[in-house]
């Protein structure tokens, strides 16, 4: 399974966090969690862009995600959510490798981890 960990400003909609998605996601990229800062995935933006593509949410705790080591950490993320990352911290947390750093897009910073390419079920496709 892929994950695409997010970060997001409080009150994110839905069509913004799907617009960033989709921006590092190539489409049929298979199944497909989200996860981010437990906080944010409560929200409603969060939640109506997982029911809409019908992907599972995960929700992480400050602390779980601080305790992943991540290869772009940020001060001023660990200022204001407790954690040097979210986005890459969230991504590695659902397993796998990083295979998009964090990507800004707008209100909206994302990251891709998949499984290591001899568990990817035969597929040649970076993600698939």
């Amino acid at each position: 399974m892929i994950t695409v960990g997010f970060g997001a400003v409080r009150g994110v909609t839905a069509d913004e966090l799907l617009a960033a998605v989709d921006a590092v996601l190539p489409v049929g990229a298979g199944d497909v969690r989200l996860a981010g800062l437990a906080a944010r995935v409560a929200e409603a933006g969060p939640v109506a862009a997982a029911a809409r593509r019908g992907w599972p949410l995960t929700g992480y705790s400050p602390a779980e995600l601080a305790a992943v080591a991540v290869p772009s950490p940020s001060a001023r993320v660990a200022a204001l959510a407790g954690t040097p990352s979210v986005a890459e911290a969230a991504a590695l947390l659902g397993g796998g490798e990083l295979v998009v750093g964090k990507t800004v897009r707008g209100r909206v910073t994302v990251a891709v981890a998949a499984p290591p390419p001899e568990r990817r079920e035969g597929s040649p496709n970076l993600l698939g």
